[in-house]
């Protein structure tokens, strides 16, 4: 039972990553009354609290190793109260408030996820490389799947007849789904911590860590702008009304089912060769989606299933070979990952930041007919320019060495 109760604590941090910038957007401008500039901006200055915040968690949670199931629980009751008080906020409601519970929100994320991810040697069955990846395809199968729930639980609680489009009840899920994960996840805290010597750059440079995390950081920006723009350019740029929801599960579905054939393949040629093999469908699915017609639902379902397959690689293969590298090197794993994490969010903050104000600056405005500048706008932000740090990301691959990449 160790793999699969790491996968359910995946799973409810997972609804505090990616989902949140999803329904975020939407949710402000339409329930609160929110301008896209101003969430866009929100999130970069929460992105000024992580500077500090997540690697002070990773030293902390190196610190005090036999705290594990304390940390876990802090985590997973941030979640529990923020959520119900995030989508229940009144209209009306003062940035300050929302600016409080998503710093809440986030907190607890960056300590649920700088826990699991830097305990992957000591959640590991055993601590060589092939184990590890066995370890990841388990956490980012619940990572996604976790994706998926979160991803359509509004539509699914609006279909039942909930408010505010579904929001509330929404909100109210995550809070319990955060408490039941804590009580059936505890054992796996009471594991023995494996920890190694203090973090530093020299390090990180000398083990090859820091080659990863400026990929990690480049290669989050292509998903990160396409989970905040995906609402928008499904229902405006391709005016397909109602179909957003059943596509992004279908996107994310794609990626948890080609976690494990990705893993085993890694085991089998390396994680370098898969990550070559996959970030292509990536870009092609970039370039499709560009080209893409009004109306068109069967393209832009076969470009989620190409683009959900490659992201199933980026999510099991990068967080793996970056723990490979500081168990080989020795090092605190969770204070690495403490940086890792702010890489991720980073990314997520920076693609909302120049996208969302870029698009209000055009004259877009979500739901309402608008003008084919403002489309071209939203084509250029959702498909090109993450076509083009793609490539830069894929470029970085190339040039990886191989003692870094090696299985």
């Amino acid at each position: 039972m160790l793999y699969p109760r790491v996968s359910l604590y995946a799973l409810m941090l997972a609804a505090a990553g990616i989902p949140l910038y999803i329904h975020l957007p939407r949710f402000a401008a339409v329930n609160l009354g929110i301008g896209l500039g101003v969430i866009g901006s929100v999130l970069l200055v929460i992105r000024l609290v992580d500077l500090v915040q997540d690697p002070l968690i990773g030293w902390a949670i190196d610190r005090w190793p036999k705290a594990q199931l304390v940390f876990a629980a802090m985590a997973a009751l941030g979640l529990a109260i923020g959520f119900p008080v995030l989508f229940n906020l009144p209209e009306g409601a003062r940035i300050a408030a929302l600016v409080s519970v998503l710093v809440l929100l986030f907190s607890a994320y960056s300590l649920g996820t700088i826990l699991l991810y830097g305990r992957s040697a000591t959640l590991a069955k055993q601590t060589d490389p092939k184990e590890l990846m066995t370890l990841a395809a388990w956490r980012e199968g619940g990572q996604l799947l976790g994706v998926v729930v979160a991803a359509s639980a509004p539509a699914l609680f609006l279909a039942f007849g909930a408010a505010a489009q579904g929001y509330p009840a929404f909100g109210i899920f995550l809070g319990l789904l955060a408490m039941l994960t804590c009580a059936v996840t505890y054992p796996i805290w009471l594991r023995t911590p494996i920890t190694g010597d203090g973090l530093s750059f020299a390090g990180l440079g000398q083990a090859g860590a820091l080659r990863l995390l400026a990929l990690a950081l480049v290669n989050s920006l292509p998903v990160a702008i396409t989970s905040t723009l995906f609402l928008f350019f499904v229902e405006d740029r391709l005016q397909l009304p109602g179909k957003a929801g059943p596509l992004l599960i279908l996107f994310f579905l794609s990626a948890g089912a080609s976690v494990p054939l990705w893993a085993r393949l890694s085991n089998r040629i390396g994680p370098k060769q898969t990550l070559i093999i996959a970030m292509p469908l990536s870009i092609a699915g970039f370039i499709g989606a560009a080209t893409l017609s009004a109306g068109n639902l069967t393209g832009f379902a076969v470009i989620c299933i190409a683009s959900g397959a490659a992201l199933g690689a980026d999510m099991v293969v990068l967080p793996a070979m970056f723990s490979v590298v500081l168990t080989r090197a020795g090092l605190n794993a969770s204070a690495a990952f403490g940086i890792w994490s702010f890489a991720g969010k980073l990314g997520l903050a920076l693609a909302a930041f120049f996208t969302l104000p870029l698009l209000e600056r055009s004259g877009f405005a979500p739901g309402q007919a608008n003008s084919a500048e403002a489309l071209n706008t939203l084509n250029l932000a959702y498909a090109v320019l993450p076509c083009i740090l793609k490539l830069g990301a894929f470029g970085m691959v190339l040039t990886l060495p191989t003692e870094v990449t090696s299985k």
